[in-house]
């Protein structure tokens, strides 16, 4: 591919695409990946798909707890949309590029997605923290205005933080456009920087690290709070059953954070490039995928809800008698 130069520094180059890394250069092996994305692109899809609908039409799933997991199925829907279909379309082509204003794109909705996933994440656990400590509250601090608000108010802080990062990452200019991942991933982009202005973005993402942090701790200290309220449960079964609605948000919470350090928190200096991609899988892709899965195995309302809705019969009688959220 030409790029074309920019003036008298011969070093600087201004990008109109960006060479992904190519998982293999085998015909027979590029199918097998298109073939394992698309497997993992429709089963990710499917679960979330069909949360999305059982929360939206089944009225006894329109709480404070299912609405916020309606949020996050959206969220891991578009999540894995902007990764997985054009690894995909590469794959299938027999391709490498991608153009400057897809890989703006993908960076912003990648930081957007992910922040709005992990703040809709912490407000759940605020949600069982109010719902099993201050149960007798619960739908005066929980009711649709603020659940409304707050499920707003973490698309928005997921909005900035795409434009942030974005902007910080193309505002600096690139010697090189060949990107070392399947697709376009902040750290690897700051590699082909020709000046220090990619500091600026490192920085952002530090600050970013301990605006995570925060609320990672948020998580802890809500959770030690609800198992200590949960102790003084006096029958077992309370204790199960208060639990129970919890195991799921743990499950999630700890996936999530676990394969984000598991990718960054390690030397990328002496990483292969199949191992960053393997990285790259774990942390982009494994989430989305199975978080529906996990929201489905121990909940009975969401295994109902999904059974009404495969059968016709039923589906007719789980569709919502009475606003979402209501008073």
């Amino acid at each position: 591919m030409q790029m074309d130069v920019v003036g008298i520094t011969p070093n600087l180059t201004t990008t109109s695409e960006f060479l992904l890394m190519e998982l293999s250069d085998i015909r027979e092996l590029q199918i097998l990946h298109f073939f394992m994305f698309l497997t993992v692109y429709l089963t990710a899809v499917t679960g979330n798909f069909l949360i999305i609908i059982a929360v939206a039409l089944d009225h006894r799933l329109h709480t404070p707890m299912y609405f916020f997991l309606l949020n996050l199925a959206i969220l891991d829907l578009g999540s894995i949309s902007v990764i997985v279909p054009k690894a995909m379309a590469n794959s299938l082509m027999n391709s490498r590029s991608i153009s400057y204003s897809a890989c703006v794109a993908q960076v912003f909705c990648h930081f957007f997605l992910g922040c709005s996933d992990y703040a809709i994440l912490t407000i759940m656990a605020r949600d069982r923290y109010v719902a099993i400590c201050n149960p007798l509250q619960y739908e005066t601090i929980m009711h649709r205005e603020a659940c409304i608000q707050m499920a707003v108010s973490a698309w928005i802080i997921g909005i900035l933080n795409g434009i942030l990062h974005t902007g910080g990452t193309f505002a600096i200019s690139f010697c090189s456009n060949v990107v070392d991942e399947f697709f376009c991933e902040i750290p690897q982009i700051l590699k082909l920087s020709c000046t220090d202005m990619y500091l600026v973005e490192v920085g952002i993402i530090i600050f970013g690290c301990f605006l995570g942090l925060g609320c990672f701790i948020f998580i802890i200290v809500t959770y030690m709070r609800i198992f200590g309220t949960v102790l003084r449960i006096p029958s077992v079964q309370g204790q199960k059953k208060a639990l129970s609605t919890c195991l799921p948000h743990i499950t999630v919470v700890s996936l999530l954070i676990f394969t984000g350090v598991f990718a960054y928190v390690r030397p990328h200096t002496n990483s292969s490039s199949e191992l960053n991609v393997l990285f790259a899988i774990i942390y982009a892709i494994l989430p989305p995928l199975l978080n529906p899965f996990i929201y489905s195995m121990r909940n009975k309302e969401i295994k109902t809800a999904l059974l009404k809705l495969s059968n016709p019969g039923q589906f007719s009688k789980i569709i919502a008698r009475k606003p979402f959220l209501q008073k």
